[in-house]
């Protein structure tokens, strides 16, 4: 029996049972509470993103359960020692979603949208600046409940959440290559503890190349960069015939400044060498200054 560790919401939930279907052997669940699962809302979001894998990290190292699925999103960029990403399957969609409007340009003049996410508020008011963007909290179906009741005009989700719900034509997906994706959003991560022989015989042919490669890229570059949680940020890394192409997008939480570049690479010179390559081309033109300013102002809110 395969002990899989997950988060106990309905979206990790869901998450962890599309892997298990696709394991090698019988899979048991194991819910674990996180520190970010009992954050209370209404509270500073300021804590480090280990906050929805450390609990599950710490129950993996202690051999309480035998693989952890994670959000790629969540995952920092370095791993605790003894543990290895051991698969990435294939990618879900990558985009942010609007809903409650048909696309951002639709949206009035002035309308409030809700978003947790210092990013996906750094992008609406570098696109939309005259948007009133406000801080919204829970689950999707929580989120969702809330733009029925009237307490904002739209909101921003993940696609593949609203997807791997079941309520994938509640969104309406926002062009990646402008409304830069999270970096690994979409993807699912499989951890485990390094050398264990049985595990990866669970996750074998487990891995989407083409996942695997532009995840290396993305979460190389937020380490280049030296982003962290209170820092807008989004990577995206796609392949499409002979070639994979990265956009990165780093800015202040307000909107009033902001880089966006894009470069596209030969498959062949493999990841992540065109993460290394943006992340350069976006220091050199002042990335690193406007994260530290970015950071400071989040900590100073």
């Amino acid at each position: 029996m395969i002990r899989l560790g997950t988060r106990g919401s309905a979206l990790a939930l869901a998450q962890a049972r599309w892997v298990a279907e696709r394991l090698r052997g019988e899979v048991e669940l194991v819910p674990i509470k996180t520190s970010g699962d009992e954050r209370r809302r209404g509270t500073p979001e300021l804590a480090d993103k280990s906050r929805f894998v450390k609990e599950i990290e710490e129950a993996l190292l202690a051999g309480e359960i035998d693989l952890a699925v994670h959000s790629a999103k969540d995952v920092p960029a370095e791993l605790p020692d003894g543990l290895i990403i051991l698969a990435v399957p294939e990618r879900a969609d990558a985009r942010d979603a609007i809903c409650g409007a048909p696309s951002l340009a639709e949206l009035p003049e002035g309308a409030v949208v809700g978003t947790a996410s210092l990013r996906r508020r750094a992008l609406l008011l570098a696109l939309r600046p005259d948007l009133d963007v406000r801080d919204l909290r829970g689950n999707v179906d929580t989120r969702l409940r809330r733009l029925a009741e009237g307490d904002f005009d739209a909101i921003v989700l993940a696609q593949a959440g609203l997807d791997r719900l079941g309520r994938g034509t509640e969104g309406h997906p926002l062009d990646a290559a402008r409304f830069v994706p999270a970096p690994g959003q979409g993807c699912l991560l499989i951890e485990a503890r390094d050398a264990d022989e049985a595990a990866a015989e669970a996750c074998a042919g487990l891995t989407d190349g083409a996942a695997n490669s532009c995840l290396i890229e993305e979460r190389y570059l937020v380490h280049r960069l030296g982003a962290t949680c209170h820092t807008p940020v989004g990577v995206h890394a796609v392949e499409g015939g002979d070639s994979r192409t990265l956009t990165a997008f780093a800015g202040l939480p307000d909107g009033s400044r902001w880089i966006r570049d894009e470069l596209e690479a030969p498959l062949g010179s493999g990841p992540p060498m065109l993460a290394l390559n943006v992340a350069e081309r976006m220091i050199a033109a002042g990335a690193g200054e406007l994260l530290e300013e970015a950071e400071r102002a989040v900590a100073g809110g």
